[in-house]
C-alpha cells in the first residue's frame, strides 16, 4: 500500500486563507515589524562588536542572542511577506523542512542562550572572585558553540526523521512550517512513534535547561538578599534576562495551550497571532530591554545618538 503513495513535492499553507481581505495592511505592518527587529538587533550587535569595552561574556552572550533573533525571524518573515502578496500560499517540500529547521532551532537556541546567560550571572554574582577564571575565553567559546550547535543538531535529527515519513496530504494547517504539523500528515500514525520519542527527548533536554535556570536564580536571589551591592547588580543585569525568559516562555506556552486545548474554539486570525508571538515579541523586546537597562550599552547608544545630532 505504501508503494502507491506519491511523495509530496509541495505543501499548501492554509492558515492564511481567512486573511485575504486584509493582506496588504498585514503586509505593511509585518514589513514594519521586521524592519524594526532588524534595526534594533543589528544595532546592539554592531555596538558590542565595535566597542572593545563590551567584549565581556555577558555582552558576547547578548550579541549571540541578537544574532539568533535575526536568524529565526529571517527564516519566517521573508516567506510570510511573500505569501501576503501571493494569491496562493505554497512552499516546496524541501523549503518546508528548512523553515521548520530554522524556526525550531531558533526557539531551542533561545532557551539555550538564556540558560548560559543565567549561568554567567550566577558566576558573576555568587562567585565574583572566580569569575574571570571560570568564564575564560575557552569556556566562553564552548558555551557559545553549545548554545548554537546543540539546538541545531537536535532539531536536525527530528527533521531528518520527519523527512523519512510517507505523507498523504499536502495541506498544512498553519501558515508556516513546523515539524509537528508535517508529522501530522503521515499516512500511518503508528510510523510516527520514533518522531514522538525524539520530540519528547528534546522536550526533556530543554526542561533540564529550565531547571538549570531556576537553580541559578535561586542561588542568585539568596546571594543578592545579603548585600545591597549585589541587589544593585541583580537589578541591573538579571532583571532584563528574567524579562526575556518570562516573555519567551509565556509566548511559547500560550501557543502550546491553544494547540492542545483550544484549536477549534478560537478564530483563525487569533490562532495565527498566537502562533507567531515568539517570532515577534522576544526579538523586538529583548534588544530594547537590554539596550535601555544595561548601562554600558545605553551609554554607548547615547554617545552615537549625540554625535549624529550634532
Amino acid at each position: 500500500m505504501m508503494d502507491n503513495v506519491s511523495q509530496i513535492r509541495i505543501f499548501f499553507l492554509v492558515g492564511l486563507n481567512e486573511t485575504n481581505n486584509h493582506r496588504f495592511t498585514l503586509f505593511f505592518l509585518t514589513l514594519l515589524c521586521y524592519c524594526v527587529i532588524l534595526l534594533v538587533n543589528t544595532s546592539v550587535i554592531v555596538i558590542i562588536i565595535m566597542d572593545k569595552n563590551l567584549h565581556e561574556p555577558m555582552y558576547i552572550f547578548l550579541c549571540t542572542f541578537c544574532v539568533n533573533s535575526l536568524y529565526g525571524t529571517t527564516g519566517f518573515y521573508l516567506k510570510f511577506l511573500w505569501d501576503l502578496l501571493s494569491p496562493l500560499h505554497v512552499i516546496s517540500y524541501s523549503g518546508c523542512l528548512v523553515q521548520a529547521q530554522v524556526i525550531a532551532s531558533f526557539a531551542c537556541a533561545e532557551l539555550s542562550i538564556l540558560s548560559v546567560m543565567a549561568y554567567d550571572r550566577y558566576v558573576a554574582i555568587c562567585r565574583p572572585l572566580e569569575y574571570h577564571s571560570v568564564m575564560s575565553k575557552q569556556r566562553l567559546i564552548i558555551l557559545v558553540c553549545y548554545s548554537w550547535l546543540m539546538p541545531f543538531l537536535i532539531v536536525a535529527a527530528n527533521i531528518f526523521l520527519t523527512s523519512k515519513l510517507k505523507l498523504c496530504s499536502p495541506y498544512i494547517t498553519r501558515f508556516f512550517c513546523v515539524n509537528w504539523a508535517i508529522v501530522e500528515l503521515a499516512c500511518i500514525p503508528a510510523e510516527t512513534a520514533v518522531n514522538n520519542i525524539a520530540a519528547y527527548i528534546m522536550i526533556i533536554i530543554y526542561f533540564f535547561h529550565g531547571i538549570c535556570i531556576v537553580l541559578s536564580y535561586i542561588h542568585l536571589i539568596k546571594t543578592c538578599a545579603e548585600s545591597i551591592e549585589n541587589r544593585a547588580k541583580f537589578m541591573q543585569t538579571c532583571v532584563p534576562h528574567l524579562i526575556s525568559l518570562i516573555s519567551f516562555l509565556l509566548t511559547l506556552l500560550f501557543d502550546v495551550m491553544i494547540i492542545r486545548f483550544g484549536s477549534k474554539d478560537f478564530p483563525q486570525v487569533f490562532k495565527n497571532f498566537v502562533a507567531i508571538e515568539f517570532l515577534v515579541i522576544p526579538p523586538l523586546m529583548n534588544p530594547l530591554i537590554y539596550g535601555f537597562k544595561l548601562t554600558k550599552i545605553r551609554n554607548r547608544i547615547l554617545v552615537v545618538v549625540t554625535l549624529k545630532t550634532k
